[in-house]
């Protein structure tokens, strides 16, 4: 028991540390993906665009390498499941992609915002975390498991055991260890190659850093709770577990429902069946190291909401963004990094669907200000 309580520690801290050097990194290198698909869209520039992208071939590769070496099963992970909520991942992603826009940031950029001074932010996350947990375990929870959840693709179907993009393939041409080892370090090639292809980017060396050390962070949080958490036997049910994990299962970062579980500790922390998991660390975590870097590059400034629209918009962000990254499993980085790395095909329905509710956002804001004028 002692062996397990040190190890939850252990994690807990490892987590917060990761975070903290991701909070400190994307406050420095404005890392945003509402931001980078701002600008593509509006100016054309796909720099930030491409450190997202860079950060992702990073994590892929990085997962890869986890899991040919054993060091992290990763179909022990809430993305990879045979049984893909399909739609849950498009609806869920585009009302997340719209909310994030409305709320100026997604759940990692208001925690970075927090961490800076900007008190909209504080209200943005207190939303998100509420609509969480009501997506999690209250109101909207009947309404997800009831309406959404069920309408489903099962990959057993075709002989694959995981939803994975690698393991799918494999199912379908023949089980071969090279599709499974290859297709991954493949995609990840791909990915780092379309990014470092501009020349403007190439330029931006802070920016190329800060898509290396962001994935870093996600292998390195996977690490963590999927191997030095991981125990083969808990000696409380006598069962493997992933200690310190909100999911029971491997984790790496993400930023919906760990605020929403950082919630419920605060409420109930005389509850000594709560504890400090791996992703309420990680939300301490990034807001101590974004003030951090904040405070050394004295660019921490006190920030308010500047009308009664801008505070309409943030809470009915925040709403969004709490129901759609719960119901999505995940966010900007929960999905479109944690989720990501693993190839799960869960996981680029609600990539894809992000971005399309983000886009689909800024037409909305856009149609706003030419009405308005």
């Amino acid at each position: 028991m002692d062996n397990v309580d040190h190890i939850a520690l252990l994690v807990a801290w490892l987590a917060f540390g990761l975070a903290a050097v991701f909070g400190a990194v994307a406050h420095r290198v404005d890392f945003c993906t509402m931001g980078a698909v701002t600008d593509a869209i509006h100016v054309g520039d796909w720099r930030r665009m491409r450190m997202w992208l860079l950060a992702m071939a990073v994590a892929i590769a990085g997962v890869a390498l986890l899991g040919s070496t054993g060091q992290v099963d990763f179909g022990k992970t809430i993305y990879t499941g045979p049984r893909v909520a399909w739609l849950s991942s498009l609806l869920g992603g585009f009302l997340f992609g719209f909310g994030m826009t409305l709320a100026s940031g997604c759940g990692s950029k208001n925690l970075m915002r927090l961490g800076a001074g900007n008190l909209k932010s504080l209200v943005v996350l207190i939303v998100l975390a509420i609509s969480a947990y009501m997506t999690l375990k209250g109101l909207f929870a009947v309404w997800r498991v009831s309406a959404l959840d069920p309408v489903r693709f099962d990959t057993s179907a075709i002989g694959a055991s995981h939803s994975d993009l690698a393991t799918v393939v494999a199912a379908l041409v023949g089980d071969s260890s090279l599709v499974r080892s290859g297709l991954p370090l493949a995609v990840a090639v791909a990915l780092a190659a379309f990014a470092l292809a501009s020349r403007d980017f190439r330029a931006a060396r802070t920016m190329i850093v800060g898509g290396l050390v962001i994935g870093a962070v996600i292998v390195g949080g996977w690490y963590v709770s999927g191997h030095l958490g991981y125990v083969a036997e808990d000696p409380r049910t006598l069962e493997e577990a992933f200690v310190a994990t909100n999911s029971g299962r491997a984790e790496s970062f993400s930023f919906v429902a760990p605020n929403a579980y950082l919630l419920e500790l605060l409420m109930l922390w005389s509850d000594q069946s709560r504890i400090l998991t791996f992703g309420i660390a990680g939300v301490l975590g990034t807001v101590a190291g974004s003030a951090a870097m904040a405070l050394v590059t004295r660019t921490f400034r006190w920030e308010g909401f500047a009308s009664t629209e801008d505070l309409v918009n943030h809470i009915a962000g925040g709403m969004l963004m709490g129901f759609g990254g719960v119901t999505a499993l995940g966010c900007t980085i929960g999905q479109g990094l944690s989720g990501i790395s693993t190839l799960a095909l869960g996981s680029v329905l609600a990539l894809l669907a992000i971005v399309g509710g983000c886009a689909a956002a800024l037409k909305y804001q856009y149609w706003r200000v030419e009405a308005g004028s």
